[in-house]
C-alpha cells in the first residue's frame, strides 16, 4: 500500500472519529438541556429570558445552582411547627384584608423563616436563598420572588406595585408556602404531579391540605373585599 493511500485512509479515519465525537456532545448536550427544562420548568424559561435566549448560557447557570445546592437535604418539620407556620399564614391572609403592604411583608418575611427552618441557606442572602430553592421547588419559587420584589426598598417594583399586584404575588407565595411545610411524604407526591402535569398547578382554590387533614376555603384576596383596590 503506497504512503499516498495511507494518508488518505487516515485522513478519512479522523473525519469520521470527529464526526461522531460532535454528534455525541451535541446529543449529551441536547439532552441536558431536556433534563433542565424538565427539572427548572418555568425557571428554565426565566433563566433563557434572561440571557436573552441565549440557551447555554442559561443552562449553565441552572446547571452551578445544582452543583452549589443539589445536594442540600431539605429537614423535616414537626406537626406543630407546621401548625403554628399555617396559623401565621393564615393571619396574613386576613391582615391582606386591611393592609395589603403588611401583609406582603409579613408573607416575605414568613417564607424565608420556613425556608430556613426547612435547611435553606439563610446567612448569605435573598438570593442565594432564593438560588437553592430554585433547585428543589422550582415550579414554586416566583411566588417568593414576587413577594419579594413587592416590598424590598431596593427591589424594582417596591414604590409601584398595587394592591391587585400584591394580591397576585401572595396568591403565588401561597404555593411555595404550601410546599415548604408538607411532610416528606407530601413533597414526594407533590414532584410526581409536578412532573406529570409538567409544572401547572391545578387551580384549586377549596383543596384539602393532606399534612394537616383541614380544607383551605376560598379565602380573602378577593378584588371585592380588599381595601384600596
Amino acid at each position: 500500500m503506497s504512503t499516498g493511500v495511507i494518508i488518505v485512509l487516515i485522513v478519512i479515519v479522523v473525519a469520521v472519529v470527529a464526526a461522531v465525537i460532535a454528534r455525541l456532545v451535541m446529543a449529551r448536550g441536547a439532552g441536558g438541556g431536556q433534563s433542565l427544562k424538565r427539572r427548572f420548568g418555568p425557571e428554565y424559561d426565566r433563566a433563557l429570558a434572561r440571557h436573552n435566549g441565549d440557551s447555554q448560557a442559561a443552562e449553565r447557570e441552572l446547571e452551578e445552582r445544582v452543583q452549589r445546592h443539589g445536594s442540600l437535604r431539605e429537614q423535616p418539620l414537626d406537626p406543630a411547627a407546621r401548625d403554628r407556620y399555617a396559623v401565621r399564614w393564615t393571619a396574613i391572609q386576613e391582615q391582606f384584608v386591611d393592609s395589603p403592604r403588611d401583609a406582603v411583608v409579613e408573607a416575605d418575611r414568613l417564607l424565608g423563616e420556613v425556608a430556613g427552618a426547612r435547611g435553606f441557606p439563610t446567612g448569605d442572602g435573598y438570593e442565594e436563598q432564593l438560588s437553592a430553592l430554585s433547585v428543589h421547588h422550582a415550579h414554586h419559587v416566583n411566588g417568593y420572588r414576587r413577594v419579594h420584589l413587592a416590598v424590598n426598598p431596593n427591589g424594582a417594583g417596591a414604590d409601584r406595585a398595587d394592591t391587585e399586584e400584591l394580591r397576585e404575588s401572595l396568591v403565588e407565595a401561597r404555593a411555595l408556602f404550601e410546599a415548604l411545610t408538607t411532610s416528606a411524604r407530601d413533597d414526594r407526591a407533590q414532584l410526581r404531579k409536578a412532573e406529570r402535569d409538567g409544572g401547572e398547578e391545578a387551580a384549586d382554590t377549596t383543596r384539602t391540605d393532606s399534612s394537616r387533614g383541614r380544607s383551605h376555603a376560598p379565602w380573602a384576596l378577593n378584588r371585592r373585599h380588599v381595601k384600596g383596590s
